[in-house]
């Protein structure tokens, strides 16, 4: 039987396909169709399958990740959402935190509020912070706003009241009534999406629930009826932010939790393969056409947060920590008002995307670098299916860079790489060693299109001794998917002081969550034996702000005295001291149900011959100032023989990517057919 994953992306859609009796892997991409995503999906499949020689009916899982989500809020073409709330709170959505994007930038402003103000309908409820009935809810409000909202067009609701998190009794009816008034709307409600105190956080993400959510439905139909056109059997299941999946079903009542789908699934599978070959700590580097997503993983598991913001609006879902920035191979270089060379965070993106791809783009981009260094292939990318104009992209890096700084266009294009390099860098430190975690223990697990070309500077820039390049990383995030568990988070807010006399309070609450996540995987349709639950509790001390997120025994064992001692550990880790006299306050408890699926292991794969017999070439590629062009060896990546050493500098190009290793450092291929690169350190400053 064969396992497909499939990652959606702005440009292609990658496809991974393993066969679980011999544990064979097989890549694939097609360019993505953005007007329709299932319709790369489709063609994809097909093509992989026919290929390879296997009947639909071969076909036992099908997993996919998708940035529709992530897209429609980025772009803000979701649906026209109208909001129901308790009297007196309409203007949260807008009030929000009362802070800026930026402290000291005023350029930068807040994005546009969600849901217009004539569309942020107030009634008559209220429950207060213990779930108590204070005000009964005024069902003819929420009748006239319901029809408010029905005349004007709108095609999805959000009813978020005061405290629902606590009793979502007058939500929950609040829905009845919108659902007999506008029988077609798609509702969102708080109290299921997001059953947490925080009103403003809990409000933004059921509004990007509800603004998503109808176009998601239709998107989730047609990728459903095209698998079903292929005549494959199994349904679909989609990753979701957490990095697990979940059946079609939850992802259309719960579509906000796919916005960093694709993202979590490339961590999922990065901790995976650390895991299997003995490097269970790692810097998650992926580096696409528009941004650099970058996470940690420690001792093979990755970490989570449940704060995040998408386009600006907050996301408080459980994801994998995943940080963002502005730059990939597209990302453009430009001269700020005072000249200084500045890259990214605007990007050519796909169309017309970098000049070098000779597609109509003018602005020098982190790509059109690389093809002028000669990093990249000048000729031809993609197995030679993309044509590379490599002079087009030393020209415009002339004329738009190096002139008007008075420079050689190497230094300028190196310029280029090494201010990317640095924005990288900072972002690796802000999940790293801004938290305290050492990064000279880690390696840099680098993946996407791009990430393998910087990988090398900014491990050297960080500090980290070994890069480790997986098979095909351009497809990781699509190998990952296959490496991931069925999954669903659910929450409880309660807000008590921590104590043997409230422990059985708070072991109760974890009983009704433990038989929620029961009844969920029953719904997946998962087999009791491969049912799993992980409790955690989010807990701070008296007086703070923020929480930490304690794991808990899932037994029960140890009780109140466990949960003290593993508390103040995590409060020593992420803030570097406890405070031993200070009362613990309990704020959410949690709940993750897992379903494990039975996955394809990870086969060694064995490539014989020699060395030379995987070389294709030579050219002059520039390694820096220091030491110019150099006749740099090019080997093909999928004929390098395991267990095969080499020195840089060395040039290794597959279907989805190249490597550059750098001068003087050591590389390997290992029994899984990653490329393992050791830095020699004090060589990075010879090449400046």
């Amino acid at each position: 039987m064969y396992r497909i994953g499939i990652d959606v992306g702005g440009t292609f859609t990658d496809f991974t396909m393993i066969d679980e009796d011999a544990g064979v892997v097989h890549f694939h991409k097609v360019p993505s169709t953005p007007h329709d995503p299932s319709e790369a999906i489709a063609t994809g499949i097909g093509q992989m399958l026919a290929e390879h020689g296997v009947s639909p009916s071969q076909v036992s899982h099908v997993g996919h990740g998708t940035t529709v989500a992530t897209n429609l809020i980025i772009e803000r073409k979701g649906a026209r959402v109208g909001l129901i709330t308790t009297r007196g709170f309409r203007d949260v959505l807008e009030i929000g935190r009362q802070t800026r994007p930026h402290l000291y930038d005023y350029s930068v402003g807040k994005p546009p509020v969600a849901v217009p103000r004539e569309f942020r309908a107030e009634v008559d409820e209220r429950v207060n912070a213990a779930g108590e009935v204070l005000s009964a809810l005024d069902e003819e409000q929420v009748r006239a706003a319901a029809n408010q909202f029905a005349q004007a067009g709108i095609e999805a609701v959000t009813i978020c009241f005061l405290h629902a998190y606590r009793n979502p009794a007058h939500e929950r009816r609040a829905g009845q009534i919108v659902a007999e008034a506008m029988p077609d709307a798609y509702i969102s409600l708080s109290s299921d999406v997001l059953p947490e105190f925080r009103e403003y956080e809990r409000l933004s993400t059921t509004v990007l629930n509800a603004a998503v959510g109808p176009k998601m439905a239709r998107y989730l139909e047609r990728f459903l009826q095209r698998v079903r056109d292929l005549d494959i059997r199994h349904e679909p299941h989609t990753i979701h932010s957490n990095g697990g999946l979940m059946s079609i079903a939850t992802v259309r009542q719960y579509p906000v939790r796919t916005c960093l789908s694709g993202p979590a699934a490339g961590v999922v599978g990065a901790a995976a393969v650390g895991r299997a070959i003995g490097s269970p700590d790692l810097v998650t580097f992926d580096v696409g056409g528009t941004s650099t997503d970058v996470s940690l993983v420690c001792d093979g598991r990755p970490l989570f947060t449940s704060h995040r913001h998408v386009a600006g609006y907050p996301v408080k879902t459980p994801m994998v920590d995943i940080h963002v920035i502005g730059a990939g191979g597209g990302s453009i270089a430009w001269l700020d008002d005072a000249g200084a060379l500045k890259v990214g965070p605007h990007s050519a993106g796909a169309v017309p995307g970098p000049v070098g791809y000779g597609r109509g783009g003018q602005e020098p981009t982190i790509t059109d670098a690389e093809i002028a260094l000669q990093r990249l292939n000048p000729v031809a990318l993609l197995n030679g299916r993309m044509p590379v104009h490599a002079q087009a992209a030393r020209e415009v890096i002339e004329r738009r860079v190096a002139e008007p700084l008075g420079l050689g266009m190497e230094a300028a294009a190196e310029g280029i790489l090494r201010i990317a390099a640095a924005n990288m860098s900072r972002a690796i430190r802000a999940v790293s060693t801004e938290r305290g975690y050492d990064l000279s223990r880690f390696a840099l697990y680098a993946y996407g299109g791009a990430g393998p070309l910087h990988a090398v500077e900014v491990a050297e820039e960080c500090g980290i001794p070994t890069v480790i390049v997986p098979q095909e990383p351009g497809t990781m995030c699509a190998r990952g998917i296959l490496l991931s568990d069925i999954s669903f988070d659910f929450v409880q807010s309660e807000i008590s002081l921590a104590g043997e006399a409230t422990w059985p309070a708070i072991s109760a609450i974890f009983d009704g969550l433990r038989a929620q996540a029961r009844d969920w995987l029953a719904a997946e349709r998962v087999d009791p034996a491969l049912r799993v639950c992980h409790s955690a509790i989010d807990a701070r001390y008296e007086g703070q702000n923020f929480e930490v997120q304690v794991g808990l025994d899932d037994t029960g064992a140890g009780g109140y005295a466990e949960f003290a001692r593993r508390f103040a550990e995590a409060h020593e880790r992420e803030y570097g001291y406890t405070v031993d006299d200070r009362k613990v306050q309990i704020i959410n408890c949690r709940m993750q149900a897992v379903g494990q699926v039975v996955k394809a292991p990870l086969a060694p794969r064995h490539v014989g011959g020699a060395l030379e017999d995987a070389r294709i070439g030579e050219r002059k590629t520039y390694f820096g100032a220091g030491r110019g062009w150099l006749d740099t060896p090019v080997y093909d990546r999928d004929r390098v023989p395991t267990g095969a050493r080499f020195t840089g500098p060395a040039l290794l190009e597959e279907m989805s990517s190249t490597t550059v290793v750098g001068v003087g450092h050591d590389a390997t291929v290992d029994e899984y057919g990653n490329l393992i690169i050791r830095l020699q350190r004090g060589l990075h400053d010879q090449t400046q």
